[in-house]
């Protein structure tokens, strides 16, 4: 069955509280390292990887959406003791191969091109071996709980009378959870509250007069912590501003940094508003994966080269 991100558990709107209860078990828990941690730089080079391949191919935006989410869960879970720099890459292919499996998409000729335009090329045994790691490192929740499953929700809280309002600012909230995403100030907040931050901020951009009461209403929610949710709203915005100034050709990720997209190029260098419905490359030898995996340690122990 599909993946659906708004609905990751097949649950029945009346059961999405359920899902505030169990959201922490899908986190990760990144900002626990600084830029000095290895695996900063691999989810440095991962994310650029992700980016390239999601602008060169149009990809679903979910499916990427979901392969990062594998990433990060996955580093914040592991400790990286190999400094060879094609982890990353092949991590970045697990991730996307297993979220294409689960969102039911073909990426097998995507993959294929992008490990060649890199010069990382790895054998189907390796591809998986490593995402037997992967599925093993986040216990097989591949089913991933993510701000897309609360955004419904949260909309609903609002009684928004005006239908196409409601779905402006929900495609407006997703790409602001789309975009927001390689940034690790933001995984700091639970998906539900990076849901509600992101409607927020989309209200502002829409709706500006309608902010106060619909914070008021977000806010009163039992499930939600307001400052946290302030907090993230401010981190939203500050994160916007800052790919607004950023130069054209060049993406942010991990902790706002600009950097190129090859990996090779960086090796190298409460009223109500009635009018809106609220109520108030070089030749490289292919390298393969050959290591092992305990509980806490993914350890590349061999490189066999062609």
């Amino acid at each position: 069955m599909e993946l659906d991100l708004q609905n990751p558990l097949d649950v029945l709107y009346d059961a999405v509280p359920s899902l505030f209860v169990v959201e922490s078990d899908h986190m990760p828990s990144l900002p626990s390292f600084d830029s000095s941690d290895l695996r900063f730089s691999i989810r440095r080079t991962a994310l650029s990887l992700v980016s390239h391949v999601k602008f060169s191919y149009n990809l679903d935006p979910f499916l990427v959406y979901l392969s990062v989410n594998y990433v990060d869960r996955f580093l914040s879970k592991q400790e990286i003791l190999d400094k060879r720099p094609w982890i990353a890459h092949v991590l970045v292919i697990a991730s996307l191969s297993v979220a294409a499996k689960m969102r039911n998409a073909d990426l097998s000729v995507s993959l294929s091109v992008l490990q060649r335009e890199e010069g990382f090329e790895f054998d189907a045994q390796s591809v998986h071996r490593m995402e037997t790691i992967l599925l093993s490192t986040l216990q097989w929740r591949m089913r991933s709980i993510t701000p897309f499953s609360f955004l419904q929700y949260f909309l609903t809280l609002l009684e928004i009378e005006d239908s196409s309002l409601s779905q402006s600012l929900k495609h407006r909230a997703s790409n602001i959870i789309f975009n927001v995403q390689h940034d690790l100030k933001i995984l700091k907040f639970k998906p539900s509250i990076i849901a509600a931050s992101s409607l927020l901020c989309a209200i502002q951009d829409l709706n500006a007069l309608s902010f106060s009461y619909s914070e008021t209403v977000i806010s009163s929610c039992e499930y939600v912590d307001r400052d946290a949710l302030l907090e993230c709203v401010g981190a939203m915005q500050e994160i916007t501003k800052e790919r607004y100034n950023e130069p054209s050709g060049i993406h942010a990720v991990a902790g706002g940094t600009s950097t190129p997209i090859s990996v090779l190029d960086r090796q190298g260098t409460s009223s109500r508003s009635e009018d809106h419905g609220f109520p108030e490359r070089d030749d490289v030898k292919r390298p393969r994966l050959n290591g092992l995996c305990d509980s806490r340690t993914f350890q590349i122990s061999q490189i066999q080269r062609c």
